[in-house]
């Protein structure tokens, strides 16, 4: 598959293709942001899959040692706006309410 063109149930369509230099350039770092994204996103999603692996098989302990962590990673990716600040702090809220629900 050309990396021009998109398969859709008609035919091929034609993508715009980056004629200028500064659209070569903003492709470029477009594709760029879009790695550190996923890496941001994927080590924010990481930990608190960890941290909800540790909720679940109720080792308070280790989940308390482990929301720092969390914290971080969510912080980072919201400050760097690969998530919105709303989300984050929605996602810390949730990650500390799943860690007082170990002590009830």
């Amino acid at each position: 598959m050309l990396k021009s063109c998109l398969f859709i149930s008609r035919g091929v369509v034609s993508l715009p293709m980056a004629n200028t230099s500064s659209a070569k350039k903003a492709k470029r770092a477009a594709e760029r942001r879009r790695v550190f994204n996923m890496r941001r996103k994927k080590d924010m999603k990481d930990a608190v899959k960890d941290m909800s692996k540790l909720v679940l098989g109720k080792k308070a302990k280790d989940a308390e040692a482990m929301l720092p962590k969390v914290y971080k990673a969510i912080d980072k990716a919201a400050k760097e706006g690969t998530i919105k600040k709303n989300t984050a702090a929605r996602m810390k809220s949730q990650a500390a309410k799943a860690l007082r629900s170990l002590a009830a």
